[in-house]
């Protein structure tokens, strides 16, 4: 089996993910794991799909016709197990404003983490009238790392910019 990981980015419209499944059920594939959102009026997602080996360039060249919505990339073998890790969850959450995910991102590059899984959202705050941003992150822990290294740059940076930070192991 091929395994691909499909990007789709487009207006939002009813059947976006139901013509793509359609698609992909139609080369033999099997959609896999998956992430999609509504932001704004535009569709967004990115999708695991795996493929026997000699329909890969079929399904391919069916989904590059799908009006510019579909990217298509092949994952290697290596990249597509992972081994097992380590990881950090982080939970942020303060008033919204600029920066934020810079600065979080930032210390968990400079130590090497690289983000599995990251969701934002931006709400209003009920008591004071403006607005909280919350961020919710799971990261792989590079092996020999200590977490508490990178624990104590979080925190620093935290109370830097003024947010809550809560990190588990």
């Amino acid at each position: 089996m091929t395994t691909l990981v499909l990007t789709l980015v487009g207006d939002d419209r009813a059947g976006i993910v139901a013509a793509v499944a359609t698609v992909v059920d139609a080369a033999g594939g099997n959609w896999g794991s998956s992430q999609l959102a509504e932001l704004s009026g535009a569709f967004a997602g990115i999708v695991e799909v795996s493929v026997p080996d000699d329909r890969a360039d079929e399904l391919r060249e069916a989904l590059s016709g799908m009006e510019g919505l579909v990217t298509v990339a092949a994952v290697g073998a290596a990249s597509a197990a992972h081994a097992p890790a380590r990881h950090l969850a982080l939970q942020v959450l303060g008033n919204d404003h600029p920066g934020i995910v810079r600065e979080i991102t930032a210390a968990l590059s400079a130590h090497g983490l690289s983000i599995d899984r990251m969701t934002t959202e931006v709400r209003d705050a009920a008591m004071s009238g403006g607005s909280l941003f919350e961020a919710s992150i799971e990261a792989r822990v590079p092996a020999g790392l200590d977490v508490n290294d990178v624990r104590g740059e979080l925190e620093r940076v935290a109370a830097e910019i003024q947010v809550d930070l809560t990190v588990s192991d």
